[in-house]
């Protein structure tokens, strides 16, 4: 098996929930050849019991598992507060674009259509860790839009004193627009800034995740005045106060 090596990377543990075995061998043998410490469960059910315990730095989970599937299972992650602001990519042999959005509604930083190439995966999970490494590393600002604050230091978000909850990619979404409030942001800079450079994707990607945005920020989603649409380019929120 191919694979490209990292050297002096600090160890970190993934948790693999995949029941294809000649799947779980070649994520296993990669990964941990580019110095990560990798957990591989068959099932749901046996990934509960140990995840709730000990919480790793990333999970990759398969949507096609037997009993509780990967969907549900995200939903169940991103309901325990010790594990819902760890990294998640989804593994998928599916490419309807009803999976991924759905996936992504659930709380899904990532997702990956099999079959995907060893440098793909490699690079998805740096670019996953790597975002969140950086987020943890914020110091104590605080950016603000009219009733919206944003904590970069607790990472979290509040309207009008009340916390709103929000996915990895949601806050990061957010708080690329907030700093860089009053100018307009390319689909394609938002998709490279938020999911990095090495992400295959498409656009559509980013609207998805500004409409589950907006639905959480907006008094009337439908209606924004927060997220604006510049149409053909991209999004920003503006820098008047007035709202």
């Amino acid at each position: 098996m191919a694979f490209w090596k990292v050297e002096n990377m600090r160890k970190k543990l993934i948790y693999l929930v995949e029941d294809d075995k000649h799947i779980q061998e070649l994520i296993k043998y990669n990964l941990e050849a580019n110095g990560f410490e990798v957990k591989i469960f068959d099932s749901s059910e046996a990934f509960q019991q140990k995840a709730w315990k000990i919480p790793p730095a990333l999970f990759l989970l398969d949507i096609m598992l037997p009993g509780m599937d990967g969907l549900d299972l995200c939903k169940l992650i991103k309901r325990e507060a010790a594990l819902k602001k760890v990294p998640l990519i989804m593994l998928t042999a599916k490419s309807e674009e009803f999976d991924k959005v759905l996936g992504l509604e659930l709380g899904a930083d990532d997702y990956i259509t099999k079959p995907f190439g060893v440098r793909e995966l490699i690079a998805r999970v740096k670019a996953a860790l790597r975002r969140y490494d950086d987020a943890s590393e914020e110091g104590t600002e605080v950016l603000k839009a009219g009733k919206l604050t944003l904590d970069l230091e607790r990472r979290e978000l509040y309207k009008d004193g009340s916390l709103i909850e929000l996915t990895f990619k949601e806050f990061e979404l957010l708080k690329l627009l907030l700093i860089n409030k009053g100018k307009v942001l390319s689909r394609e800079m938002l998709l490279e800034r938020i999911w990095g450079f090495d992400y295959v994707g498409e656009t559509r990607t980013v609207d998805v995740h500004i409409r589950y945005l907006r639905q959480k920020i907006e008094d009337n989603d439908s209606s924004p005045v927060y997220i604006e649409t510049v149409r053909g380019i991209g999004y920003r929120i503006s820098d008047k106060e007035d709202r």
